[in-house]
Order: structure tokens, then sequence, then C-alpha cells
């Protein structure tokens, strides 16, 4: 028992160490390049301990039924995976700095582009994710009363402002390789475009709880019950 909480709680710190890390990468003009791509290996390592942290989830994949509820989860915990694996890929074959062996290889056009287009994908996906934790995780903190209610009048106000925020970013063209290049604000205060992208993450993460809502399993069983 004592070793699953020790798992539980391995598994949360590394939860918010990459959604710490995700905020700066989607904020390259703070970075800037090299800075960017450290932080990009840094996170790739994470990722891959993520992975090795999950690996009972993985192995239940393909056993016991499977509701809406595990359908939905299942398939976006794929996609955030194949867009876990993509970005660094794609960024490492852009390298000139973290690892420059790597420079070409694939082309550089290609690799931008996608590059580009993942990494928002990676983002959306993540706060979806991180979304479809936060009901089961609030429940086992039994919030209730006024605080409850001014917690979730927070949420929704911050889901509010980044669904706003995403709306003016620009953030679809990217997704949807109808843009090339990301079109930075360099003036703008480090600090505002870590906010925003907080805030957007926040309104990712509001998609996840409503998804959540939607498909709420009527029952937990152990191979449906795996963190990931």
């Amino acid at each position: 028992m004592q070793n699953k909480q020790n798992s539980k709680m391995l598994k949360r710190i590394v939860d918010a160490c990459m959604t710490f890390l995700l905020l700066f990468l989607m904020a390259y003009q703070v970075t800037g390049e090299a800075l960017h791509e450290w932080i990009g290996m840094g996170m790739t390592a994470l990722v891959i301990v993520h992975q090795i942290l999950n690996r009972r989830w993985y192995a239940a994949v393909f056993k016991g039924k499977y509701n809406s509820y595990r359908t939905v989860t299942t398939a976006v915990n794929t996609l955030l995976l194949l867009s876990f694996i993509i970005t660094p890929l794609s960024g490492m074959s852009m390298s000139s700095h973290a690892v420059p062996f790597m420079y070409g290889m694939a082309p550089v056009s290609l690799a931008r582009q996608m590059h580009l287009a993942i990494s928002h994908w990676s983002f959306v996906l993540m706060g979806i994710h991180l979304g479809l934790h936060i009901p089961l995780m609030t429940a086992q903190m039994k919030i209730e009363g006024k605080f409850k209610t001014a917690i979730s009048a927070a949420f929704y106000l911050a889901a509010g402002v980044g669904l706003v925020l995403f709306l003016q970013s620009g953030w679809a063209n990217y997704m949807f390789f109808r843009s090339a290049f990301a079109f930075l604000d360099y003036d703008k205060a480090g600090a505002l475009v870590l906010l925003e992208n907080m805030l957007m993450l926040v309104f990712c993460a509001f998609i996840g709880c409503q998804i959540f809502k939607l498909f709420k399993r009527p029952t937990m069983t152990k191979e449906t019950s795996e963190d990931s």
C-alpha cells in the first residue's frame, strides 16, 4: 500500500514538472532558442519517466471491457503519446544547441511545420489529459460548501478567459497546418506570456473536465483505474 501511495505521489510530481515546463516551452519569445531546446530535452526525459511510471496502464490496455469513458481516455492518452513522440523528434531535427548532431535528421522545412503544429496539439491534449483527472483529484480532497463554489467559479472564469485568449492567439492556424511560422510578440512581458499560456491550459483542462462529466464511468475496475 505504501509503495502504491509513493508511486502515485511520484506520478503527481512528474506531472507537475511536465506542466511547468510545458508553459515555458510554449513561451519561445521568453526563453529564446537555446533555452527552449534544453527545456525540450528536459521535457523529453520527463515524458520517458512518465511512461515508465505508467507501465501498468499500458499493460492493461488490451485487458478488460471498454466503456465510453475508457475509450475516450485511451484515445486522448494515445494521441498525447504520439504528439510527445513527434514534437521532440521534429525539434531535434532543427536543433542548433542541445543535439546539433541531429540537425537535418528530417527535412528542416517539414520538421519546422510539424514541430509547430504538433507542439500546439501536445499543449491542448496535455490540458485535456489533466482535466480528465481533476474531478477525481478534487473528490479525494473533499472540497465542500462555499469554498467549493468559489473554486468552481474561479475555474470557470479562468477557462473563459483562456478560451478568449486561445481564439485570439491564432493557434488554430498552427494546429491545422495553415501557417508555417509562429507569430510571436517579443515586446510582451514574459510574465504575461506565461500567464496567458496558463489560462489557455486551464481552458483545455476545462474541456477535459467536461469530457469526464459526459462520459463518467459508472464503475471502476483494476484495468481502468490505473492512472496515466
